[in-house]
């Protein structure tokens, strides 16, 4: 799996974004990336409904689940863009449930916030690749859902979304 190619368009959205709001000289969207990040994890966790022990209602259709997957890609890149990274090859992490990959991953994107390091980036993207994987994603998949969304999140910011 190579990002080469997502960095680079990740890269174009985020100084789009940066044109429609531009933060104050000197100053960090850190936090704010992976609190966001943190929020996506949550929004794909409770499409999947997998630690929904108490219910009988299905995850969500395939489409959504991958459109809630990629919107983790978006934060993911963009976090790696803003501590000075644009490629990156990762290996995916298994697990034996989407719960223990679910908790691990939000163990590893809070770690982001306390202490980046290209280590503990690769160890988060090795994380999501795992996720991406179990959730029977391909990367061709997930390339082609994440062109889609950039495109959206491009004319989301010409509308002033």
């Amino acid at each position: 799996m190579n990002l080469g190619k997502l960095f680079m368009l990740q890269s174009e959205l985020d100084a789009h974004i940066e044109e429609q709001h531009p933060r104050q000289e000197g100053t960090s969207r850190h936090h704010e990336k992976v609190l966001a990040l943190l929020v996506e994890l949550g929004e794909l966790a409770n499409e999947t409904r997998c630690f929904k022990f108490w219910s009988h209602k299905p995850a969500s259709e395939r489409q959504v689940i991958l459109e809630e997957y990629v919107d983790g890609v978006h934060f993911l890149l963009s976090i790696g863009l803003e501590n000075g990274i644009e490629e990156l090859n990762i290996r995916p992490i298994k697990a034996k449930t989407f719960t223990e990959l679910f908790i691990g991953l939000y163990n590893a994107f809070s770690v982001l916030s306390i202490h980046f390091s290209p280590k503990t980036y690769s160890a988060a993207w090795s994380a999501y690749a795992g996720l991406g994987e179990m959730l029977g994603f391909s990367w061709k998949e997930i390339e082609a859902a994440y062109g889609a969304k950039n495109t959206i999140n491009h004319a989301r910011q010409e509308s002033w979304y």
